[in-house]
């Protein structure tokens, strides 16, 4: 399992843009995703983050490799923002309830 980290500034004034382009993407999203959130950072309200759980590494180049620009990239391009990415392995995991 993978996880993917887009962080990005974005101002004020174009949130919403960020917040309505993630919602968006939701209704259309790839099969190789288990889940993705949008998050707001508590210390800093302008750095937004995306988190997407991916089925594998492999599922992961296969959608990059589909695409020109990843969905989670153009959000934050439309909201004014050039997201980071950081790609992590899941080495171990627990769910609870």
């Amino acid at each position: 399992m993978i996880i993917t980290q887009l962080e990005g500034k974005v101002s004020t004034d174009k949130q919403d843009i960020l917040k309505n382009a993630f919602d968006k993407a939701l209704l259309q999203m790839p099969s190789a995703i288990k889940a993705s959130y949008l998050l707001q950072d508590k210390n800093d309200s302008d750095i937004w983050r995306v988190l997407t759980i991916w089925h594998s590494r492999e599922a992961l180049q296969a959608y990059r490799q589909s695409v020109e620009v990843p969905e989670g990239v153009l959000m934050f391009r439309e909201a004014g923002s050039e997201p980071t990415l950081c790609i992590n392995e899941v080495i171990e995991h627990s769910l609870s309830g």
